[in-house]
C-alpha cells in the first residue's frame, strides 16, 4: 500500500470515523473530514456547532449560519456536526468561542495547527439529542 493509500488517520491515532451527513459534510462532501492538497484551509476539525461558535465565526467573516443556495449550502444550526477550518477552530477557541470537537472525527493534520489538549479540552461524545448544545 502506498503513502497515499493508507487510510486516514484522527487525532487520537484510530481510523478517521465520519463526521456528519446531515448536512454532509467535509471539504470533500463525504461526511468525514477528509484533506488533501486541494484543502488550502483544512477542514479537518469535526465540531458540534454551537450557537455561540456560530455567532463567533459570523463576528469575525465567517459566516456557517446564512443558507447558500447557489453552493448548495442550507446553512448550519446549533448540534450539526461540521468540519471545520483547524485555524478558525482555533481562533474561536483562543477568543473563548470554541465548539465541542469530536475527536474521533477530526483529522489528524488538525494537530499541524491546534495542539491535542485544546480539543481534549473540548472533547464531546455527541448525545443522541443534540438540542442541549445551543
Amino acid at each position: 500500500m502506498s503513502l497515499s493509500e493508507q487510510p486516514a488517520r484522527n487525532v487520537l491515532g484510530g481510523p478517521l470515523e465520519e463526521c456528519g451527513t446531515d448536512p454532509v459534510t467535509g471539504f470533500y462532501r463525504d461526511g468525514c473530514c477528509n484533506t488533501g492538497p486541494q484543502d488550502l484551509g483544512s477542514h479537518t476539525v469535526c465540531a458540534v456547532v454551537t450557537a455561540g461558535f456560530l455567532a463567533h465565526q459570523q463576528s469575525v467573516g465567517n459566516d456557517l449560519s446564512t443558507p447558500r443556495p447557489e453552493y448548495g449550502f442550507a446553512g448550519l444550526q446549533p448540534g450539526d456536526r461540521w468540519c471545520v477550518v483547524a485555524s478558525r477552530w482555533m481562533q474561536a477557541y483562543r477568543d473563548g468561542a470554541a465548539a465541542p470537537v469530536v475527536l474521533a472525527a477530526t483529522h489528524e493534520r488538525a494537530l499541524d495547527v491546534i495542539p491535542l489538549e485544546a480539543m481534549q479540552e473540548n472533547a464531546i461524545d455527541v448525545p443522541a439529542d443534540p438540542g442541549g448544545l445551543m
